[in-house]
């Protein structure tokens, strides 16, 4: 019996490889997926299956692309794939199947249009896949880095209840709707950002040309530090730091940055740093919205698509992109694992608001969940909205004191020895 050399990814984006018997490639790929891995390379050793190497033919008799012996991902896939084109890719699909047009013809027509590499690469070989009889779910787990687990997930349960085009549709939304919110986010940041490099340029500059400077005419005039005021002597000392020993600047600055990625590739580092960050004064209240916002769109759009709702709480924990969150997701699964509701652990974790928590009570009764929540993420993007708003007009003050006090605290280190000098001179 022939032997198929494989390289296959489980559900984790973990990659294996191994050996196995099989009548043929078809056969091969059918062992490799019943043992739960998504075949990414199959190569048939001892130059047994060599015909279907060459390529196969498409019913039609005319020379297709189908299934290669080998299915390769790119090996630039390193998450190269941004939330917009793949916004775009998802709302083109969710069209073209919407308009009756078969899959695999929408997937060919999508990769002669598409310029992206790494997505023209993934349209190649989930064209293959499918054309080889692996469903569409199965086609997008060959790519986890660009396809996540609610992407993969809800093309499962639409191919299931026969609605993909509807699924579709719906993944198209919810990914508009959070690419929105991230375009708003992105702009309100924009201002604060410009006046910190502003104030760190300002701040550099002074430090290392302008102070030392002032420092030599009073070591001059005033023969000595002891003569000058406590703050001109902080400022020149600063000055010092930054002209003398600033390796040791940037080696804090790189040590800080270290030691954060390091705490987030920990567990308790990384609930550490995502407490903080949900109660960062200002600030903090709007990472609540948003994860609020993404939980009940996320979970809501699982829900209606049928995705049963363990295995969607699953999904909602793992997207949540908070770990705060999903410890609270965490027990809400929990609860409801064993038959109770998801209010009571929502309201015990006092991450999420009463509101929240009052709307998806009565949506458990009322036996309409998934769209109280569709609801509550309708509003609280809203609210994320309006927060953003608030949050831009209160920062561009904020900012523009925190330069003046900057640079007048120098100016008055600078011309309080200057006024001293004058009277002396007098």
């Amino acid at each position: 019996m022939p032997r198929f050399k494989f390289s296959a990814m489980d559900a984790k984006g973990s990659e294996t490889e191994g050996v196995l018997d099989a009548a043929g490639q078809s056969e091969a790929l059918s062992a490799i997926r019943a043992k739960g891995l998504f075949p990414t390379r199959v190569v048939a050793m001892n130059g047994a299956g060599r015909k279907s190497a060459q390529g196969s033919r498409s019913p039609s008799g005319a020379k297709g692309t189908g299934l290669k012996t080998e299915i390769r991902l790119p090996s630039f896939l390193g998450g190269g794939v941004k939330p917009k084109h793949l916004m775009v890719f998802t709302r083109q699909l969710a069209t073209l199947v919407e308009a009756g047009l078969p899959l695999l013809k929408g997937l060919r027509i999508l990769l002669q249009q598409e310029k992206h590499p790494a997505l023209r690469d993934a349209l190649n070989g989930m064209g293959e896949a499918v054309e080889s009889g692996s469903t569409f779910s199965e086609a997008l787990s060959m790519f986890p880095k660009i396809f996540d687990m609610l992407f993969v997930n809800m093309v499962k349960a639409g191919e299931a209840g026969g609605v993909l085009e509807e699924v579709l549709k719906r993944l198209a939304e919810f990914m508009e709707k959070a690419e929105r919110i991230r375009r708003r986010i992105k702009s309100a940041m924009v201002y604060p950002v410009v006046v910190l490099i502003v104030a760190v340029g300002i701040l550099s500059f002074l430090m290392v040309k302008i102070i030392p400077q002032f420092a030599i005419i009073f070591q001059d005039l005033l023969g000595g530090d002891g003569l000058l005021p406590p703050l001109t002597r902080f400022v020149i000392n600063l000055s010092n730091i930054f002209v003398l020993q600033w390796y040791y600047l940037i080696g804090v600055c790189v040590l800080f940055f270290v030691a954060l990625k390091l705490a987030r590739k920990t567990k308790s580092g990384t609930l550490v740093l995502d407490t903080i960050q949900l109660k960062i004064p200002m600030v903090g209240s709007l990472f609540v919205k948003t994860a609020v916002a993404r939980f009940t769109r996320t979970l809501g759009t699982l829900m209606r698509a049928g995705v049963p709702v363990l295995q969607a709480l699953n999904i909602v924990r793992d997207t949540s992109g908070n770990a705060v969150i999903a410890n609270a997701i965490q027990d809400v699964h929990d609860s409801v694992k064993e038959g109770d509701s998801m209010s009571m652990p929502l309201e015990a974790s006092r991450v999420f608001p009463s509101m929240v928590v009052s709307m998806v009570d009565v949506g458990e009764e009322t036996g309409a969940l998934p769209d109280m929540l569709l609801r509550i993420a309708d509003n609280y993007e809203d609210e994320v909205d309006a927060a953003v708003e608030g949050l831009t007009s209160v920062i561009e003050p904020v900012m523009i004191v925190f330069l003046a006090v900057i640079v007048g605290t120098i100016v008055i280190a600078m011309f309080v020895p200057l006024i001293e000098i004058i009277n002396r001179m007098e």
